[in-house]
């Protein structure tokens, strides 16, 4: 899959939007297929009060819906910046196996560095980072296992209908 330099000014494009749309951030991404665009997305976590509305999250959904499939193997992902923990796991869980970005993850820290971004709780990429990459116990987040044996319940009978079908 070849550099589509259309595809990275269609991101940078959405990304602009940002800077008359209030609720936006300067985040925007495309996913493209066979070099058209089936998917596309800008940051409105502020706008939708939703965190995980990221412009890689946003154009991975518009995919999916698009080609009515969870399996984007076949695509490339092009965004304005390196996605963070959670767009990664999109991106991964979704199959995409080619992204192109333009600013790196330092050069957006740089670039709003000493600034108060509104309506946004601070986070660190590294912390984000780490506990993505930790174990359960790891975590700096507090967490209890309860109703294991509910759950498990479920999948198994959830499994045992799919291997029917």
């Amino acid at each position: 899959m070849a550099f589509r330099p259309d595809a990275m000014e269609r991101a940078l494009s959405l990304s602009a939007r940002a800077l008359e749309t209030p609720g936006t951030e300067p985040f925007g991404a495309v996913v493209v297929q066979d070099g058209r665009i089936v998917g596309e997305g800008l940051n409105h976590a502020q706008a939708h009060c939703d965190p995980t509305s990221h412009g890689e999250i946003e154009a991975i959904r518009a995919a999916c819906k698009s080609l009515d499939t969870l399996d984007l193997s076949d695509c490339e992902i092009y965004t304005t910046c390196e996605p963070c923990a959670m767009c990664v796991a999109a991106i991964a869980l979704t199959r995409i196996p080619v992204m192109y970005y333009a600013a790196s993850l330092e050069d957006c820290r740089q670039a709003v560095a000493g600034r108060t971004l509104t309506g946004r709780p601070k986070v660190e990429i590294a912390v984000l980072r780490r506990e993505a990459a930790s174990t359960i116990e790891e975590r700096s987040i507090e967490a209890h296992q309860k109703n294991a044996g509910d759950a498990l319940r479920i999948l198994e009978a959830w499994a045992a209908r799919s291997d029917e079908t």
